[in-house]
């Protein structure tokens, strides 16, 4: 592919913003010190076909570092590579300039090269790493709005999307997708429930389990391992190119709005897939990680777990805050969510 040429741009909204003339990008990282963009032309492709230096003089405000990328245009993969001051007991910081980072405010992800058990060693990961992917966000909704069922009088059926239709016997087009589900409409319809509550459908980690459960072939089920807490499961969607993710997604509300069910989704808030010191560096860890986590004043390496799964978000901190109101909100105004439930 060409090469693209690029401009400062502007930090917000952070994660990646299309527009008629290119991209803008923006990551948050306030220690960082050397930060790039790595382009790639597929979810599978081994090396990027640009890599993006940014100048911490042109390309950062604050503390957020940004880069227009002109005339680029939806279905490019990217990652981010940030650098930064070590001493991580004293810091926190874990800063590699080896690792493939994923943006947190990706708003569709890929897994296809992801190797969690590889990601965690040191070294170069851009082989197997978890990938954003740019996409259009424009939707037409032909009117759908969240439904407000009144509390009093909801029935609630809660499902794991995955298994829902999972199995031959559904006897769906797309089983374990959200294509699945809709097909599976008429039957919800005819149990007279007014809202399906989804387990977690924001994109997680299937990959994260004990190793004595990964060496007998057991995956992640339930998906209570989220990374990327703005772009649904690409596991659930039936035809995943560049922006069938958020189509299917949508079309799944839609069509569940039509026939008077409303959609409560379950969010991990608590903790994330990276674990905690011998996790993989997926994100938070290499641009913020004394930010987004819980640490121990005494030794910065160490992990406060108060979740029993490696890490705790520190929700308490405003940046942290800010993203998790800004997901929610995202949730609701972008995906006409109905309502929330809230892992421990």
């Amino acid at each position: 592919m060409a090469e693209y040429k690029t401009r400062s741009g502007w930090r917000y909204p952070p994660g990646a913003k299309v527009d008629a003339d290119g991209v803008n990008f923006s990551v948050f990282s306030r220690h960082a010190t050397h930060v790039e963009l790595r382009l790639y032309e597929g979810a599978e492709s081994p090396e990027p076909f640009q890599v993006v230096r940014l100048d911490p003089e042109r390309n950062r405000t604050f503390f957020f570092w940004h880069v227009y990328v002109e005339g680029l245009r939806p279905g490019v993969f990217y990652t981010w590579r940030v650098d930064g001051p070590e001493n991580t007991e004293e810091t926190g910081f874990r800063f590699d300039p080896e690792k493939d980072l994923l943006d947190p405010w990706a708003r569709a992800v890929s897994d296809r090269t992801w190797d969690r058990k590889r990601a965690s060693l040191p070294g170069d990961n851009g082989a197997f790493s978890l990938r954003a992917v740019v996409v259009e966000e424009d939707y037409d909704w032909e009117g759908d709005e969240p439904l407000r069922h009144r509390p009093e009088e909801v029935v609630i059926y809660e499902l794991h999307v995955g298994g829902f239709t999972g199995h031959l016997s559904s006897r769906v087009i797309n089983p374990g997708t959200f294509s699945g589900l809709v097909e599976k409409i008429p039957y919800l319809r005819e149990l007279g429930i007014t809202d399906v509550e989804l387990m977690p459908v924001m994109a997680f980690d299937a990959q994260d389990v004990p190793e004595t459960a990964a060496s007998r072939g057991l995956c992640n089920y339930w998906g209570y391992s989220t990374h990327s807490f703005f772009s649904p499961h690409p596991g659930y969607c039936a035809a995943c190119d560049e922006g069938a993710l958020l189509r299917e997604f949508r079309g799944m509300v839609k069509a569940l709005h039509k026939a008077g069910i409303g959609v409560i989704q379950d969010v991990v808030f608590n903790h994330t897939a990276e674990a905690g010191a011998d996790g993989p560096t997926i994100h938070f860890k290499g641009l913020a990680n004394e930010v987004f986590y819980h640490l121990d004043p005494r030794d910065r390496r160490a992990y406060r777990d108060y979740t029993g799964c490696g890490n705790t978000l520190n929700c308490n901190h405003p940046l942290v805050s800010s993203f998790l109101i800004s997901c929610l909100e995202y949730w609701v105004r972008e995906m006409h969510v109905d309502g929330f439930r809230f892992d421990l």
